[in-house]
């Protein structure tokens, strides 16, 4: 027997990725348009909702206003006085066949004078017949209800909307009718009024504000770009200095600034931005460009030196020994020149502004002080120090602000003649360093805290040129200030001031 065959399962019922609703697509629409384009969709919407409601309400307030004047017109006059005399009243059992008869009666022809304001019929109190004047043109509708206003008193009545026999909307006063000697009501007086002027001026009174409304949406979205184009000007301006700096790197590109609101905020802070930017780039040109012309010297006497000594390795002619131990004097002088000057460079290509609380503690000043003289002592054996030193607590980087005062002492120590005094004082955070060297001229004062700058009397001398950035570098971060200049007694030499923040008191 053959097996039989399973039937194959059922396939999975499709399942259709959802639609996405009509709010999600205007939304993405609308955040894709630019924002001179959304600026004045906005603006023509609110016009558009502002304008519409105001249409509306003023459509209401007229149309109020017209019912309480047909009512009032309705009511000031025109009802029957009781008691009522059926005398000229033509009646049949309907309002169409009385409307009939009585236009039998004239021949088809409309009575003399016209259609009066108000059209009156009178129904028996059974409704069984229907009078009308026999001037009338037009009947009323009697509705339900209309024959159960035995109730009313004599002078009251009551209004409804209702229609003429032949369609025409009216407005109904409802009041009872009596006749000589009875104070029973005989019949319902009925009094209408046509709505159809008030409801053609009604209509067109709304097409006539909705023309007003389109005109003003259109108006307002044309404004709304104008507008838009006029405020977003200066962003425009700002787009086109961006993409140019982007096109061809050209930072320090700024662009004009008019008044004092948000845009003229957001313009200066790029003005400043890319001023910085600048600042910043021609900084790294200038340490490059210096960095380099301060290498190549070392560089070359180094390389002199060893093709110097390669040479005479390869020819085979020895050098003398006081030549070849000057020689290696000269190159570990050289390297040690160049181990400086990269420390320099390193310690210059931190942040200008480091993270807050980076390497940040409370270190004292007088120890680094005291330590930095220690280290000075060794550099210049035959020099006096003489120092008043007072604990000073700060908060900074402890290396850093060590590196400094040590540049500073060293400045002191290479510029001091031979047995020479450096006064080391510190008093309420107030660090002076003054040595009796040849000072510096005032026309080079604006120039000590640059990078790579060296007096040109001072050539001569070992020395990288960025010991005194290092200082201003490292007291800037510690939220310091420091100054050099000739001393403050009017004697010779140069004097280092460095003011940091802190208290005499460990916190």
């Amino acid at each position: 027997m053959t097996p039989a065959a399973h039937p194959a399962p059922p396939a999975p019922p499709l399942v259709h990725p959802p639609r996405r609703t009509l709010r999600r697509r205007l939304a993405q629409w609308y955040r894709g348009r630019p924002l001179r384009t959304r600026l004045a969709a906005l603006t023509a919407l609110a016009v558009a909702v502002a304008i519409a409601l105001s249409a509306l309400a003023c459509w209401f307030i007229v149309e109020q206003r017209l019912d309480d004047l047909l009512k009032k017109n309705l009511t000031s006059g025109g009802m029957p006085a009781p008691p009522l005399n059926l005398n000229g009243l033509v009646c049949g059992t309907t309002p169409q066949k009385a409307l009939a008869d009585i236009s039998a009666a004239n021949g088809g022809r409309e009575p003399f004078g016209g259609r009066g304001l108000r059209d009156t019929q009178v129904v028996s109190l059974d409704g069984k017949a229907v009078c009308l004047p026999a001037n009338a043109t037009r009947a009323i509708v009697i509705a339900a209800g209309d024959l159960d206003t035995t109730d009313l008193k004599p002078g009251q009545s009551v209004v409804r909307s209702g229609q003429y026999t032949d369609g025409t909307p009216a407005l109904v006063r409802l009041s009872l009718a009596y006749t000589d000697g009875r104070p029973t009501p005989i019949g319902v007086v009925m009094t209408a009024v046509s709505t159809k002027p008030v409801d053609d001026s009604l209509q067109q009174l709304a097409l006539i504000l909705g023309g007003v409304a389109a005109v003003g949406v259109v108006g307002a979205g044309l404004t709304g770009r104008l507008i838009a184009r006029s405020a977003l000007k200066p962003v425009d301006d700002l787009t086109d200095v961006v993409e140019h700096i982007a096109r061809t790197e050209e930072v320090g590109t700024t662009i004009p600034v008019t008044g004092n609101d948000e845009i003229a905020r957001l313009s200066t802070s790029f003005n400043s931005m890319s001023t910085a930017l600048a600042n910043s780039r021609d900084r790294q040109t200038r340490l490059i460009a210096d960095a380099g012309h301060e290498l190549r010297t070392p560089l070359t006497s180094l390389r002199t030196n060893v093709d110097l000594l390669i040479r005479s390795n390869d020819t085979g002619r020895p050098l003398p020994e006081a030549t070849r131990t000057k020689l290696l004097g000269n190159m570990k002088a050289q390297m040690q020149e160049l181990t400086l000057l990269i420390g320099d460079l390193l310690q210059l290509s931190r942040p200008d502004s480091p993270k807050p609380g980076q390497n940040v503690a409370v270190v004292a000043l007088h120890e680094i002080a005291g330590r930095a003289v220690d280290r000075a002592r060794l550099r210049g054996p035959g020099l006096v120090f003489e120092l008043d030193i007072a604990p000073w607590y700060v908060h900074g980087d402890g290396a850093a602000l060590e590196r400094a005062v040590i540049n500073l002492l060293d400045n002191a120590v290479k510029y001091s003649p031979p047995g020479g005094v450096v006064d080391v004082r510190l008093h309420e955070g107030l660090l002076t360093v003054r040595d009796h060297g040849p000072g510096i001229p005032q026309d080079e004062l604006q120039y000590v805290f640059d990078r790579f700058w060296r007096s040109p009397s001072s050539r001569q001398l070992p020395g990288s040129g960025l010991g005194l950035s290092i200082v201003a570098q490292s007291v800037r971060d510690a939220g310091g200030e420091v100054s050099l200049g000739p001393a403050r007694d009017g004697g010779p030499g140069a004097q280092a001031t460095v003011r940091l923040p802190g208290e005499p008191g460990a916190p």
